[in-house]
């Protein structure tokens, strides 16, 4: 662990988390505006969609790229980078004159802002002992929950009293944050090593073309993808240095648990994206009505999200797990039914899905962190980060494309009464069935590690 004081440390998760909850939003926000940027400039709804696609791409992309480079360069410099590139995007957006400046924008908001992620996997691991990760991993899981929270409702009063302009602006207050992590992160330096440019842009080039093949249903770009994926794997087990050592995926427990990671993260996606979809069908909510239901549960799970971090420190990721997938199957067990009902039921039942995925986010940072060599702690957690866009894409596409079937006569819960609710009721039952899948296999993988983890911690007690 790094050497500053426990009380700065603790002070540098609450910036982090401060510029957090802006990044977050950051990246939700802009979902409100859509429709007014297509208005101003012209735009079909396929063109306009490109202000979050192309933010997403490069999101992803820059998680790994960073979680890379902070293995080697000191993470207060990256943040510095990150957050004015951040600014540069953001102040091109706010005085764009046509749509492609605000495309440019994005992507340099996109490429500054992707700072945040890959350090919020990192900080915590290098700047807290194994027995407290948990509860910094929990109060990262704050700002998480509340940029989610906060996002749609902060972008309709921007939207309302203003331009989207406005949007871009608001985003210039992550610079506060600036001098304090300056302030309160050390000056220690990795040994500054060859980076191998050409592995990172194989990388870089397939998670993109991943990433449009989903987005865009654009099967050319998927093979494209798959070469650059061969070729990607050709580069990093045939050069000296490569961008990722093959040997992390030799790691099992690793393996293992980026796979539990992104069947839970393309879950978590693909609630959050059908929930606004079945309040809309079924509910026939407006998207401010949307928001009111979705904002309590929110707000619980940011709340609770320092006490699940508390949870995994005393009594073990497994039991931390535990607790997050029963309450997972508890909302998709109730959603399965009451889909379609009361929106204020829905908003009841939504407090335990959030809760549970917040839990489940903690736990998977934290078992993750724990299989990595210290060497491997940046461009592993980078991955991780990266994984969590990608399964979210393949999510999203995969049910939009279920969504778009209105009849189905594949009825998996035969008590669900609204022919309407079918599909989403099939939906929550499959997601029964791997939240079960998921608690099986990560007691089978990783209870024994757990166990042990506790048992040292107790022993320098």
């Amino acid at each position: 662990m790094n050497h500053i004081t426990n009380e700065n440390s603790d002070k540098l998760l609450r910036v982090f988390v401060f510029a957090l909850v802006f990044s977050v939003m950051n990246g939700t926000m802009f979902n409100v505006a859509l429709p007014i940027i297509g208005k101003d400039f012209n735009l079909i709804p396929s063109q306009v969609s490109w202000v979050m696609t192309s933010y997403m791409v490069i999101y992803a992309i820059g998680s790994v790229v960073y979680g890379k480079l902070a293995d080697r360069y000191r993470l207060k410099d990256l943040l510095t980078f990150g957050l004015f590139l951040f600014a540069i995007g953001s102040i091109t957006g706010a005085l764009a004159a046509e749509y492609w400046m605000i495309i440019l924008g994005r992507l340099f908001q996109a490429a500054g802002a992707a700072v945040l992620p890959a350090t919020a996997m990192i900080i915590p691991i290098r700047y807290f002992a194994p027995e407290n990760r948990g509860r910094a991993l929990g109060t990262s899981a704050i700002g998480l929950a509340l940029g989610s929270a906060l996002g749609p409702v902060v972008a309709g009063l921007i939207s309302s009293f203003g331009s989207w302009r406005l949007l871009f602006l608001f985003s210039l207050l992550t610079l506060v944050t600036l001098s304090l992590f300056r302030k309160y992160l050390d000056d220690d330096k990795s040994e500054a090593g060859k980076i191998d440019i050409l592995g990172g842009s194989l990388l870089a080039g397939t998670v993109a073309l991943f990433l449009l093949a989903i987005t865009q249903s654009n099967w050319p770009l998927f093979v494209i993808g798959c070469i650059m994926l061969v070729l990607f794997i050709v580069r990093i087990k045939t050069a000296s240095n490569p961008f990722i050592q093959p040997s992390i995926f030799s790691n099992k427990s690793y393996s293992i648990g980026l796979f539990i990671a992104f069947i839970t993260t393309s879950m978590n996606f693909g609630i959050t994206f059908m929930t606004p979809q079945y309040l809309a069908e079924l509910n026939n909510l407006n998207p401010g009505s949307i928001g009111f239901v979705l904002f309590p549960a929110a707000i619980i799970s940011a709340m609770l999200g320092r006490k699940g971090g508390i949870l995994a420190d005393e009594r073990g990721n497994s039991f931390l797990l535990s607790v997050a997938s029963i309450m997972l199957l508890l909302c998709f067990v109730l959603l399965s039914f009451f889909v379609g009902y009361s929106p204020y039921v829905i908003s009841v039942i939504l407090i335990a899905g959030n809760v549970g995925q917040t839990f489940m986010q903690i736990t998977m940072s934290n078992t993750i962190s724990q299989t990595l060599a210290k060497e491997q702690v940046g461009v592993g957690m980078g991955l991780f980060s990266m994984l969590n866009f990608i399964s979210g894409a393949i999510s999203m596409s995969v049910i939009g494309k279920i969504l778009d079937t209105k009849e189905i006569a594949l009825h998996l819960n035969p008590f669900v009464t609204n022919e309407n609710a079918y599909v989403f009721s099939n939906i929550f039952v499959v997601m029964c069935f791997l939240t079960i899948g998921i608690l099986v296999l990560y007691r089978v993988q990783f209870s024994a590690s757990n166990k042990s983890m506790l048992a040292n911690i107790s022993g320098r007690e």
